[in-house]
């Protein structure tokens, strides 16, 4: 029943909603509020638990390239929806020219499902924290859209969503009292995006006759016939600047017009 086929586009929102915080700063000062320090806050998909502990266990730990010292960012993928409010005709179909003009690529309409994403700025000092959080909040109101080109052969080019839905502060203080100190922002975000079924191939009807008989006046049958009576011949016309004819003299040829194409109909009426 099922026939194998990927797209990556799980993958893809992951990396989609990922990117949106790579590229976040913050600064130090000093007394005289010269800037000392410009720091780029990394960012890490995994849960915050692992990362914060392995931080705060040791402080001075040697941290490879994937974990890094205070403050960081982590984010994960929290659950997953269908979206029955932006669900469409399961029938429609998407369309895109073949590399064969008799022939066009096409995939029905895609299904929509909700992505949870929790995005965590863990800090160790308060206005760590805020510097972060006031680089991101802004640009929900309460959601961000990005488009993405997410299935390059389909050419199809998607409007995605993200929506910040709760922003939570979080002021760890385990152990004892002189244990190191961590604040951790919790930031949750639904991202509505869509999953397609395989590409399929369908030839190009291009050509339509269709011939009319009628039966003698002397028969009393419907299938008693001796000659055609009517021919009807159906093709695409366009015209060389792009336009829809029905005129065969402006068309240009038939085997040069694509299935997507904007075309009119070219309809000859022949009389026996």
């Amino acid at each position: 029943m099922f026939k194998p086929f990927y797209f990556s586009l799980i993958r893809k929102y992951i990396i989609c909603f990922g990117t949106l915080f790579n590229n976040i700063y913050i600064t130090r000062t000093d007394k005289t509020g010269k800037v000392k320090d410009l720091i780029r806050v990394p960012i890490t998909y995994g849960q915050r638990d692992k990362d914060l502990t392995r931080v705060v266990e040791d402080p001075n730990i040697d941290l490879p390239t994937s974990v890094y010292p205070l403050p960081m960012m982590s984010f994960e993928m929290t659950n997953f929806s269908y979206d029955t409010s932006r669900k469409m005709q399961t029938v429609n179909r998407v369309s895109v020219n073949d590399t064969d003009t008799n022939k066009k690529k096409y995939q029905y309409m895609p299904v929509p499902y909700n992505i949870g994403f929790q995005l965590s700025v863990l800090v160790k000092n308060a206005e760590d924290g805020t510097k972060i959080v006031e680089q991101i909040l802004p640009y929900f109101t309460p959601d961000w859209t990005v488009t993405a080109n997410i299935i390059p052969e389909m050419n199809i080019k998607q409007d995605i969503p993200i929506v910040l839905e709760r922003v939570n502060l979080e002021d760890v203080y385990d152990g004892q009292y002189a244990n190191r100190r961590s604040m951790v922002w919790t930031l949750d975000f639904t991202l509505k995006g869509y999953l397609y079924g395989p590409v399929k191939t369908a030839k190009v009807i291009k050509y339509a006759n269709t011939q009319f008989y009628v039966p003698p006046s002397d028969s009393t049958s419907i299938t008693d016939v001796d000659s055609e009576d009517v021919r009807i011949h159906i093709q695409p016309g366009l015209t060389a600047n792009g336009q829809p004819t029905s005129n065969a003299s402006l068309s240009i040829a038939v085997n040069e017009i694509l299935a997507t194409d904007d075309y009119g109909f070219v309809i000859d009426i022949t009389e026996q």
